[in-house]
């Protein structure tokens, strides 16, 4: 006979949460890896014919490819309240597919060996820094502030030289671009784990559904931009 309830039965709160965080996890990283995959394929694919190539970036369409991309992730997070998650999913995929476009020219510029080496240095970056975010118990809340504005001064940082042109600011651009996206892989991975485990969304909802497409796409941006800011350091050019 159970004489003391109580800690079987926070034990079963403890699991069902714990069994919450992991379902919404595991839609968060099937989605990222799935967009991720649809980027790579595309970038492959329009990188092999010389054709699109052409068609893309040498002529005045290549501002449309570079810009697209941006366009749709402006559209989605002013219209988060508003979309559904079919639409979301949608966006997140279109999204995807034109950065595939737009990083087809990584393949003129970098070998295809140093591609494959750096995305799976970033791979192994990623996947130790996002399961630090979800399992420390240090609240990354003022890491990941500092790491937001640090992306603000990266922006300017970057708009700067492209007036100046320095090889020296370019690789400390880089150097830094690598540890702000380090820093907010581990602060958003943690922050969606908040979210979910503080009981903001409920699991099965369409909230919860759209909250792991968003999180997709906030770790799918982390990754991409880790990943270039480590080619520009480590990748041999053609």
């Amino acid at each position: 006979m159970n004489t003391n309830p109580l800690p079987r039965t926070s034990f079963g709160a403890a699991g069902v949460l714990e069994g919450v965080v992991a379902d919404f996890f595991r839609r968060v990283y099937l989605w990222m890896t799935l967009g991720l995959a649809t980027t790579g394929v595309i970038a492959f694919l329009v990188a092999g014919s010389p054709l699109l190539i052409q068609a893309i970036f040498g002529t005045p369409l290549r501002w449309v490819v570079f810009l697209a991309p941006l366009g749709v992730v402006l559209a989605m997070s002013f219209l988060q309240e508003r979309l559904t998650s079919p639409l979301a999913m949608g966006l997140f995929f279109l999204y995807a597919a034109l950065n595939g476009v737009a990083f087809a020219s990584i393949f003129l510029v970098y070998t295809g060996t140093s591609i494959s080496v750096v995305f799976f240095i970033t791979g192994g970056m990623f996947a130790s820094l996002s399961a630090f975010g979800f399992l420390t118990k240090r609240d990354l809340s003022a890491m990941g502030q500092f790491f937001f504005m640090g992306v603000i001064g990266l922006i300017i940082a970057m708009v700067v030289n492209l007036f100046l042109q320095s090889p020296a600011l370019t690789w400390a651009i880089s150097v830094v671009g690598v540890i702000i996206f380090a820093g907010l892989t581990a602060w958003d991975t943690q922050k969606l784990k908040a979210m979910v485990s503080g009981g903001m969304v409920v699991s099965g909802t369409e909230a919860a559904r759209k909250l792991a497409i968003f999180g997709a796409l906030t770790l799918y941006l982390d990754f991409i931009n880790m990943f270039l800011f480590l080619l520009r350091i480590f990748g041999n050019r053609r």
